[in-house]
């Protein structure tokens, strides 16, 4: 028994509430060490006969990496309060985990244990509940639809004429978004996720120079109210960018700072360092990275503070959008996210509050800031595995389970899991042109816990590299759209939204993964209903035994695009190359 590897912390992801009557308990071992655990839990204060009465139920291994194993059970304390510790064995060895030790014996002092104090409704974690049956659809506004040429920027090129550059303009604007409302209700997406739409100097925006005004080449306010009201007539969703850890080089206050110096009335909304402030040959003072345009705000600054609050208030107040994504929002202090999440929920209550972090993002996820961050963990492993055929399946589970124990339970409900962005390459490009390995990405991100994001113009085969060759114009010639796809990405939403394993009502765990035949499955429970998912990542027919399910698996679910001819043998599936197997099992 390596003791050494057992963790466990009462807090964050490893002991938690659930809702308001239920804790969620996870207990971190050595991979493939332990042959029982349990947890051993009561009341505090309840002692008779001077000695604490407790219970004990076993623990489920909801999910291995290649080092540990962890260990999961949900309980309901019938006074919402609780002392516990956990019961191990290896088959040779047995101990007791308390708070302050691992003991051979159990402790008979109730001091020894973890404690649970309270569950205060107050404390749950609560993201909006509509989050959870969205499917986002992003839309990099500059390059969507033109819908008004009489608000072009000067020098926009015909649509879709020339590849993008950093620098060049088609003319995309909020018209086209309305005009084309049709077809994101026809894919069947409840959810718009806009990159910034304020008024800027590049052509994505993120250089922010007035935050209370939409850019001109977008369109006014009003047509921008009209896209919000369409979109909702619609069950569609709107968020917004918010870019909070910088200004644009054009931001008057930091046109000011460049002007005045040590006299400007804004010198203390930036970080600046030294003076004179410059900019060439490199900044003295912080930015976005190193970029000079993009000077760092001081949100510790009251009047920043201020100033972006009122934003923050300002378009969900006046214009009713859904949720913000917060740009860089790990490097935005703590205090002020905690100040932005007050005033965005008390207009609205129900709003998306979304981070844009790429690593471990748990300080943000106790329920005071953020209500979920965009899944990166999540897209590195499933490009990783499907696009780029560089991981075995093993791996991959590995990755992924890993994902699923860094956050509770009801924090990845909410999850942000998208596959690609305007800031990474397209997935067609990244799987080399294979949409069969694109609709494996798909099968697997719309079946998955969290709510999923389609980048704009994936659905129909739209390819392109890094930025800024992930940012073309939005094809709207059907003749090269790809059909097939569409129509598989279609069914495969309806699905979610028909069929509650397919979403997050249901939870996740992987079955088997084969390395040797690139062969992984997984199943989607909820009560007595079971989905059972069989994904062959390579190029080869493969088949994977009946044993490893116990049971008949008979109800088979077609996907659309999809001609089902298989020739199982009596212990053995057939799963077609790149392709997959769907069963629908009740106990």
């Amino acid at each position: 028994m390596i003791k050494e590897a057992i963790y466990h912390r009462p807090k964050n992801n490893f002991a938690y509430a659930y809702d308001a009557d239920t804790l969620h308990i996870v207990l971190q071992t050595k991979k493939g060490d332990m042959q029982d655990v349990q947890l051993i839990y009561g009341d505090p204060y309840d002692w008779k006969d001077e000695k604490w009465q407790t219970e004990t139920d076993s623990m489920t291994c909801s999910g291995s990496t290649d080092l540990y194993d962890y260990w999961f059970i949900a309980v309901k304390p019938t006074f919402r309060r609780m002392r516990y510790g956990f019961y191990c064995s290896d088959g040779k060895e047995e101990c007791y985990v308390a708070e302050d030790g691992i003991f051979s014996t159990l402790p008979t002092e109730i001091s020894h244990f973890f404690c649970f104090p309270y569950l205060n409704k107050a404390d749950v974690f609560q993201a909006p509940n509509w989050v959870k049956d969205t499917v986002w659809y992003q839309i990099f506004p500059e390059r969507f639809a033109n819908g008004d040429a009489s608000i072009n920027p000067e020098g926009a090129l015909p649509w879709g004429s020339e590849d993008p550059t950093p620098s060049n303009y088609f003319g995309g604007d909020f018209q086209g978004v309305i005009n084309n409302l049709d077809y994101l209700e026809k894919l069947g997406i409840n959810g718009i996720y806009f990159t910034p739409i304020f008024k800027a100097y590049s052509n994505h925006k993120y250089d922010t120079i007035d935050y209370m005004e939409i850019d001109p080449q977008f369109g006014d306010k009003e047509t921008f109210r009209t896209l919000i009201k369409e979109c909702h007539k619609r069950g569609i969703r709107v968020m917004l960018d918010a870019v909070f850890n910088h200004s644009g080089y054009y931001f008057p206050p930091f046109q000011d700072v460049l002007e005045n110096q040590e006299n400007s009335q804004y010198k203390e909304w930036f970080h600046l360092w030294d003076y004179p402030v410059v900019t060439d040959p490199a900044p003295n003072y912080d930015t976005f990275a190193f970029v000079s345009s993009m000077p760092k705000l001081n949100t510790e600054n009251k009047e920043v503070r201020d100033y972006l609050l009122e934003v923050a208030r300002y378009w969900v107040e006046e214009f009713d959008i859904d949720g913000w994504r917060l740009d860089v929002a790990n490097e935005v202090d703590h205090a002020f996210w905690r100040d932005f999440r007050r005033v965005v929920k008390e207009v609205k209550p129900e709003a998306y509050i979304l981070g844009e972090i790429w690593h471990d993002s748990m300080p943000w996820l106790q329920g005071d800031q953020f209500d979920a961050v965009m899944n990166y963990p999540f897209t590195n492993g499933a490009i990783t595995f499907f696009a780029e055929d560089d991981m075995q399946p093993t791996a991959f589970s590995h990755a992924i389970n890993r994902v699923m124990h860094m956050y509770p339970q009801n924090v990845n409900e909410a999850a942000f899991n998208l596959l690609d962005s305007h800031d990474t390459p397209r997935i067609l490009t990244l799987a080399k042109e294979s949409a069969a390995r694109v609709k494996l990405l798909y099968l697997f991100q719309l079946t998955f816990t969290g709510t999923p994001c389609i980048y704009y113009g994936d659905e129909i085969g739209m390819s392109g590299g890094q930025d800024p060759g992930c940012r073309a114009c939005m094809e709207w010639d059907s003749s090269r759209q790809d059909q097939d796809l569409f129509q598989f990405v279609q069914g495969l939403i309806a699905l979610r939204k028909q069929n509650a394993l397919f979403g997050n009502k249901a939870t996740f765990r992987f079955l088997h993964a084969d390395d040797e035949k690139n062969v992984l499955v997984y199943e989607k429970r909820l009560g007595n209903q079971q989905l059972v998912v069989m994904l062959n990542n390579s190029e080869s027919l493969s088949h994977v035994s009946k044993t490893i399910f116990g049971r008949e698996l008979n109800n088979e679910i077609s996907l659309p695009t999809q001609k089902i001819e298989h020739q199982d043998s009596a212990s053995e599936f057939e799963v077609p190359p790149l392709g997959w197997r769907i069963f629908e099992v009740i106990d």
